[in-house]
């Protein structure tokens, strides 16, 4: 398999079909589902399609939806990857399991895809949007060097827009 990535704790491997029960249960928990979803409880059909769209875009771009692992464990601590868009560069989504959180677990896995995506394949922009509650996911954010750029308000909730070019991430290496 290919893209296959590694932190110091971490392993990550891009989502398969096989994974779709396993990631329809991480993304359904309430805590996850609170800001990925909007809060509301998606279908396996509507799961099985984001995990086609992640396996069309790694065949595509290159990239997709990892998911991690805590090293020597077969079950799922999060995801982390980037969604393909037509009009503008890909946006980065990330999510752990609740028990694992305050880990760091996220901004290692997302480091590490964005590390793949500027040194490998060569990006020049990253993307991200975050409900402006979800003060953990800005932390990461910002824990990433991304650059808050915007503020919106979308179905009602206020989302700011973060961003990163290729030069920023390089400032990472070596803090996580």
């Amino acid at each position: 398999m290919t893209h296959l990535l590694h932190t110091q704790r971490l392993s990550l491997r891009p989502c398969q079909i096989d994974d779709l029960d396993s990631l329809h249960q991480l993304w359904t928990e309430a805590d996850i589902r609170r800001f990925l979803f909007d809060d509301r409880q998606i279908s396996l059909e509507e799961a099985q399609s984001f995990i086609e769209a992640s396996l069309e875009s790694f065949t595509n771009y290159g990239y997709g939806l990892w998911l991690f692992f805590e090293h020597h464990t077969d079950q799922i601590a999060g995801f982390a990857g980037l969604l393909h868009s037509s009009q503008e560069s890909p946006s980065l989504i990330f999510g752990t399991r609740p028990q694992l959180w305050g880990r760091g677990y996220a901004t290692e896995a997302a480091l590490s895809v964005l590390r793949y995506v500027f040194d490998v394949l060569g990006l020049a922009r990253v993307v991200a949007d975050v409900n402006e509650p979800n003060k953990a996911s800005i932390r990461v954010l910002e824990a990433l060097n991304m650059s808050r750029c915007r503020r919106a308000i979308v179905s009602e909730r206020p989302l700011l827009y973060y961003e990163i070019q290729a030069g920023s991430a390089n400032s990472l290496v070596g803090r996580i």
